[in-house]
């Protein structure tokens, strides 16, 4: 029972006991919670990793072995997926300006570069974005080519590799005409006729992309669907796919290393 005559503390004051008490009770507090936010994020994490089963593949994407020998060369892949990462972002950024229509097209793009924050800028990297994924998938291609990387067990990867660069030529083309100026337009009106002049289904491949008897309203707005949804949806689900089959199979040495000798193997003697 407390003692009613005792003298109350004064704020800030206390008694070696109740400091002893207050402390040990507050250090406690303090661990417990501590241990209840760790085990709330570690329960969590759990609790997604058990429904997608994503630590497998993390796993084996951050943690898998290369072969002795690996350079630079190797890393055109990384690079590319980058550039194309980079064109999704600024390309979600143009459309939230941009008009798919033969008459505020260009004006469109014209405000976006003039009097946007920032427009010119982001215009700019998806622009010449796009040159450089182009140049780094041929260069990637280069590699896994001049390497032997599309050899077996490897054979499917590569023909991904090559569904993933005809879909980047035909975004550069679908992209070109959407400023919808002179240059674009009449470079789209050839590349157009070039593609008719393909054989049994050139002529039918050109209707479907021009959309009309020629390159109209109709034909800015396909190409602006095929650009914006069709495209990159099939490009992110292939290269999904493509990473998928990298972790998997692993990646392959460079040509001019020599597979070195086991250790246990024994030496030929010449005989006679």
């Amino acid at each position: 029972m407390p003692n009613p005559l005792k003298r109350p503390s004064r704020p800030g004051e206390r008694s070696a006991n109740g400091a002893g008490a207050n402390g040990s009770n507050g250090a406690s507090r303090g661990a417990q919670g501590v241990e209840a936010a760790k085990e709330g994020g570690g329960g969590l994490v759990g609790w997604v990793d058990e429904r997608s089963g994503a630590t497998g593949f993390l796993t084996g994407m951050m943690f898998r072995k290369v072969p002795k020998g690996t350079n630079w060369f190797y890393t055109l892949g990384s690079a590319t997926l980058f550039a194309f990462t980079a064109q999704a972002i600024t390309g979600v950024f143009l459309a939230m300006y941009y008009t798919p229509s033969p008459t505020e097209a260009y004006e469109s793009i014209t405000h976006l570069t003039n009097d946007v924050w920032m427009g010119e800028f982001v215009r700019g990297m998806h622009k010449w974005g796009a040159t450089v994924m182009i140049c780094l998938i041929f260069l990637h291609m280069g590699r896994t080519f001049f390497f032997g990387a599309y050899k077996y067990p490897r054979e499917l990867n590569w023909v991904i590799g090559v569904v993933l660069l005809i879909l980047t030529l035909v975004m550069g083309l679908t992209g070109y005409l959407l400023p919808f100026d002179q240059r674009s337009y009449w470079a789209t009106v050839v590349a157009n006729n070039i593609t008719a002049t393909g054989p049994v289904v050139g002529p039918y491949l050109a209707d479907f992309l021009r959309a009309g008897p020629e390159v109209g309203a109709t034909t800015i707005q396909r190409f602006y669907a095929i650009h914006m949804l069709l495209v990159p949806g099939l490009i992110a689900a292939l290269i999904g796919a493509h990473m998928y089959l990298v972790v998997k199979l692993g990646t392959t040495a460079p040509p001019w290393l020599k597979a070195e000798r086991p250790k246990n193997a024994r030496k030929k003697t010449e005989v006679g």
